[in-house]
């Protein structure tokens, strides 16, 4: 059992600077450690949940320590990163000349983290045709590289992740039902960073402390920034934070100011807060005009960046395209229904 884990779970102070970066004493992460100590030493598929930023990969990484495999590979990848002509060759592996540009033969994730662990980031961003594929393998261990005639067998534990909720994604067509309870024998939801209390100061001060030893450098955070990490609703989650303390070390010289660093974005700096993260609806509002109206400000809030508008309003970028591309169109006669449905807090726990 991991030590700086235990720690936390035992409520033990944790070094600052320790090494390990899945830390928290908040209710909701000692939640989310006793499920990993739970489920580590099994062999259980494991479906991570939870928005983009709150440490999906690290735990991942706690369940792959402290399984069986830990000596073995750790692999993750990206499914949404990776250009859906290239996703196979990606996980299966290619053949030497099975198509153009292949100059010899390479192994796929499946192969290369064989008797180790493989985290599929990203799991609804994958195709749904690589998905049947997939559900294939997780069945039978066993695959072909693309241009290959031989079957090969694999052993692999697979964690999948996402930033959506699993059941909207499965509405969406986004991820087959099949494969969602084939990944999801054991959910662990990672919460938002806004929800885990003083968590913030404590990662805020771990982080800091670890750029204080890199640099040789005594930094602090002035009282004015300990009351901004509160404040901040933090999208990012833990990897906006890590990001924010850094810049702030870059800049600062002997107290660090966060405020100025954590603006959020606005087409209108001078507009009140307020009226930049609301939106009136007339009591009466069509369905179809509320829902254009909240996109069209959503939009409007994140300056025309589909993708981070797509992540706020629960849907996929490709619903958002073709959402905007309807209402660039004439609309048809009769009343269109909102297919945005709110997420749930059955999306926490399948």
């Amino acid at each position: 059992m991991s030590a700086a884990i235990t720690g936390v779970m035992l409520g033990q102070p944790i070094p600052l600077g320790s090494s390990s970066p899945l830390a928290g004493a908040s209710p909701v992460m000692q939640e989310v450690f006793r499920l990993i100590e739970r489920v580590g030493p099994t062999e259980a598929s494991v479906l991570l949940t939870g928005e983009s930023g709150s440490g999906k990969e690290l735990a991942a990484a706690a369940i792959h320590e402290r399984s069986s495999r830990r000596n073995r590979p750790f692999i993750a990848i990206n499914c949404g990163a990776i250009p859906a002509g290239l996703i196979e060759a990606e996980l299966f592996g290619f053949e030497k000349g099975s198509f153009t540009g292949a100059l010899r033969g390479h192994a796929g994730v499946f192969e290369r983290a064989d008797g180790g662990t493989l985290l599929l980031d990203e799991i609804t961003e994958m195709p749904l045709d690589m998905q049947t594929r997939l559900l294939r393998v997780l069945e039978t261990k066993k695959f072909y590289r693309v241009g290959a005639n031989t079957e090969l067998s694999t052993d692999v534990r697979v964690i999948a992740a996402t930033n959506r909720c699993p059941l909207q994604a499965v509405q969406n067509g986004q991820l087959r039902e099949d494969i969602l309870y084939r990944l999801a024998v054991f959910p662990i939801h990672m919460p938002p960073l806004r929800d885990r209390g003083n968590d913030i100061d404590l990662l805020a001060e771990r982080f800091l402390a670890d750029l204080n030893v890199q640099a040789a450098a005594q930094k602090r955070l002035t009282a004015l920034s300990r009351m901004t990490l509160r404040q901040h609703s933090w999208p990012g989650n833990v990897r906006e934070l890590k990001n924010c303390i850094e810049r702030a070390f870059i800049l600062g010289d002997q107290w660090l100011e966060l405020a100025p660093l954590i603006q959020k974005p606005t087409a209108d700096n001078n507009a009140a807060p307020d009226d930049r993260e609301r939106l009136d609806i007339r009591v009466g509002s069509r369905i179809y005009d509320m829902e254009r109206s909240l996109i069209e400000a959503t939009l409007q809030y994140f300056q025309g960046n589909k993708r981070r508008a797509a992540e706020a309003l629960g849907c996929s970028l490709k619903t958002l395209y073709n959402k905007l591309n309807g209402y660039a169109q004439p609309r048809a006669s009769g009343i269109a229904q909102s297919r945005i449905k709110p997420q749930s807090q059955e999306c926490a726990s399948i």
